[in-house]
């Protein structure tokens, strides 16, 4: 994703985020100026979250997964080939050649992450370095790649900041002018109480943040599918797809980097992050 198109992306974002803050606004005659000071603490708390979690990624996501990183120097046999076509592949995009690395899982999997296109890691499974062959692999490398060349990890941090902002600001507006109502007519509800609406409040809106978040998200795996297509073929990605789909391994223990990878195996729902292989795969066919 071009800069201008995150920019509009996330200008968007906000104008739909502002038209619903009006809406809610007309229906209960919040006056807002009395909570100027609200979110704005409300923006450096939800936006300072999304933006440390994409900084210390990297350093995270080595230490949890163990990751043991290749490159030219230590790298042999398939792993230097797959080195390699990153590399060729990072210069025909326009960014520095990310890290990559392999983890130790039977899960046929991969992801990037990072806080910049020339800051970036590539992460590839034990599994899925075994299951696929060169091509294949190199097509999955392309999937990730154009992740990165598409700025869609700052994309999805900004997203998630807005998300975060907001959900906050109007759990806490709600909850107060339901506190007022509750004090007017019964005496009040106290401290406990009015933390207890904004913590219900904020389970509640998130759930519904997340449905654009995770549209888009859905979006970005056709996107960054197409990517690869591009780099390597339509057919190479396919086959991988179809060879990811076939190796399934379930993951047994929460994983906080499951939406960054290449298959993310749940029931296709609103708050699906990845799109179906069979959609993806017949996306693919039609570039044939």
């Amino acid at each position: 994703m071009s800069g201008l198109k995150r920019i509009g992306l996330f200008l968007l974002t906000n104008f739909l985020v502002i038209i619903t803050l009006s809406v809610i606004v007309s229906i209960s005659g919040i006056r807002l100026e009395n909570y100027s000071g609200l979110l704005v603490l409300c923006a450096v708390f939800g936006f300072a979250g999304s933006l440390i979690s994409l900084l210390l990624s990297k350093t995270i996501v080595k230490a949890s997964y163990k990751i043991q990183i290749i490159d030219s120097q230590n790298a042999s046999g398939r792993l230097l080939d797959l080195y390699r076509a990153i590399h060729q592949m990072s210069q025909q995009l326009g960014f520095r050649t990310p890290e990559v690395g392999i983890y130790p899982s039977a899960e046929v999997n991969a992801f990037a992450t990072g806080a910049s296109a020339n800051k970036a890691l590539v992460a590839f499974s034990q599994g899925i370095v075994e299951r696929l062959d060169d091509d294949e692999l190199a097509a999955v490398a392309g999937h990730e790649l154009s992740h990165i060349g598409n700025g869609d990890m700052i994309t999805m941090t900004l997203l998630t900041g807005v998300a975060n902002t907001f959900v906050m600001f109007f759990a806490r507006v709600l909850a107060s002018v339901i506190a007022n109502s509750n004090r007017d007519n019964r005496g009040g509800m106290g401290y406990f109480g009015y933390y207890l609406i904004v913590m219900l409040l904020e389970n509640v809106m998130m759930l519904l943040a997340y449905i654009p978040i995770s549209a888009f998200s859905r979006w970005r795996e056709y996107g960054a599918d197409a990517g690869a297509a591009d780099l390597v073929g339509a057919g190479s990605m396919i086959n991988a797809l179809a060879k990811i789909d076939r190796n399934y391994v379930k993951d047994t223990k929460k994983d906080s980097f499951a939406m960054a990878k290449i298959e993310n195996r749940h029931r296709v729902s609103l708050w699906s992050t990845h799109p179906s292989i069979e959609a993806r795969i017949k996306r693919l066919q039609a570039r044939i």
